[in-house]
């Protein structure tokens, strides 16, 4: 029995010998996930020995490490085979860095730490579909998120809430009524709801002319009439 002990013992002795390392060790996201609307993407860790040499997880970054050899936990989230579930709540005093605590089968008992940095939303603005507001016509109130990954995506109410001085406000649509025959200008803010700092402004002009009706077709068999010439003057 001692010496198949023994035998064991000096098998195991080299092995250990040769793990290497481990110096640092980061993560990565999915940049296509949209991690910047929605909570959740896959991540890939990078392990870099002492010796300089790398290795990378399976999944994402297409390395040699499986994900049922790692462990991964934060206080944020939840990650599976190479998968994370966060909170965009929890993460944000945070300003999005997720700590992570890394361990791996073969060295249990001795996790890493590493950050992971989410995108998080830097500004807003208003990028209208026209130039003005037509009274009685809803004007939708379109508002871009500019993210600091340098994306940039359509926010709606569920994250941005709107406010104008006048007419009403209709989910995201700003509609004054046909009545209203003295307002020239609406001053309209959005106001992202996860930080009141990040907010936006504009001023939209209400069209006080009328549309040139001469300019609609009244008939759809004019539209391919050639139009008519006009004479010339003597």
């Amino acid at each position: 029995m001692f010496r198949m002990m023994m035998i064991a013992l000096l098998w195991a002795i080299p092995s250990l010998a040769q793990q290497k390392e481990i110096a640092r060790i980061w993560a990565t996201y999915d940049s296509s996930s949209v991690a910047e609307l929605y909570s959740s993407t896959r991540i890939g860790l990078t392990v870099k020995y002492a010796d300089s040499s790398e290795r990378r997880t399976a999944g994402l970054l297409g390395g040699d490490i499986r994900w049922n050899q790692v462990q991964v936990q934060t206080p944020h989230g939840d990650v599976r085979n190479g998968v994370l579930q966060f909170s965009r709540n929890a993460a944000r005093p945070d300003n999005y860095k997720l700590r992570l605590q890394v361990t791996f089968s073969d060295r249990p008992g001795k996790p890493f730490e590493t950050d992971l940095q989410l995108p998080y939303l830097t500004g807003i603005r208003f990028r209208h579909y026209a130039d003005s507001l037509k009274r009685g016509i809803h004007f939708y109130l379109n508002v871009e998120g500019i993210y600091n990954s340098g994306k940039i995506y359509p926010l709606d109410t569920t994250r941005i809430r709107f406010n104008a001085d006048q007419g009403k406000i209709l989910g995201q649509d700003l509609l004054i009524p046909l009545t209203d025959s003295t307002t020239q200008i609406i001053h309209v803010t959005a106001v992202y709801r996860g930080d009141a700092a990040i907010r936006a402004e504009s001023d939209i002009p209400v069209k006080i002319l009328p549309d040139d009706e001469s300019l609609i077709i009244q008939n759809p068999d004019d539209v391919f009439r050639p139009a008519k010439k006009k004479k010339k003057r003597q």
